[in-house]
């Protein structure tokens, strides 16, 4: 069994560097270092009020992991706005993952509701695979709303992760767990990639190791916050095995 991939959301690079208004930290060079410690994939999440990662820095992003990371995949997660479709086009990652946003939200908090946005969804979708891009769809832990995902044609679904990860060392842990397996078994059922991505750290990820059908986590605040602390080889590192990867 093939173990999942590891993809850094860098967004709080971004949003660090924004603080300051000058380019310290650096995107590209945080990206850089990110996959020099071992990430397989880079993840950003432009949003329409650019608190973060900013509309300008897509493209020069894909570029560079194009140029200088050819096996590296680029994720880009957004909502589905026209204008960040557009961009999504220009840009041609690997995977894009569309996220449903609540104005106001301070992060994603919530997957699709389907099948009652199944319609909105399913031209986006079709736009972005004629474009030879994945897709993935923001969904959360429950196997009875899988299967009208997969009527979205998209390729993927990534599991919300947050109750399972708050849920980890306290007594709701194993039903949040089953939940995540249960969820994970409807994807493979309905012939859906599996993605998995918020509030993953070091710890429950060992709680993941053996989901069936996980290609890959995205993880951002957890990294980040951890490399504070020991750097960012030393925290990359430590996702890396949890996630079972060898030395």
């Amino acid at each position: 069994m093939s173990l999942p991939l590891l993809s850094i959301n860098v967004n709080k690079y971004a949003l660090v560097r924004n603080s300051r208004e000058r380019d310290a930290p650096n995107l590209l060079a945080s990206s850089d270092m990110c996959i020099e410690a071992g990430a397989h994939g880079i993840t950003i999440h432009p949003r329409l009020d650019q608190r973060h990662v900013r509309f300008s820095d897509v493209l020069p992003l894909a570029r560079h992991l194009a140029e200088r990371h050819p096996s590296v995949e680029l994720n880009i997660e957004c909502e589905d706005h026209p204008g960040l479709i557009d961009l999504v086009l220009e840009a041609r990652p690997a995977q894009c993952t569309l996220v449903p946003v609540t104005p106001g939200e301070v992060t994603s908090d919530h997957g699709w509701t389907l099948p009652r946005q199944l319609e909105r969804l399913r031209p986006t979708v079709s736009r972005l695979k004629r474009h030879g891009i994945r897709v993935s769809l923001f969904s959360d832990c429950d196997p009875d709303a899988i299967p009208a995902f997969a009527d979205t044609g998209a390729d993927r679904v990534e599991l919300y992760t947050g109750p399972f990860a708050w849920a980890w060392g306290t007594d709701a842990q194993d039903a949040a767990t089953r939940a995540l397996w249960e969820t994970a078994a409807a994807a493979a059922e309905a012939g859906l990639g599996l993605n998995a991505g918020h509030d993953l750290d070091r710890y429950n990820l060992i709680g993941m190791r053996g989901l069936p059908g996980l290609a890959e986590v995205s993880i951002g605040h957890a990294s980040l916050c951890r490399a504070l602390e020991v750097g960012t080889p030393t925290a990359i590192r430590e996702l890396l095995d949890a996630l079972g990867w060898a030395r």
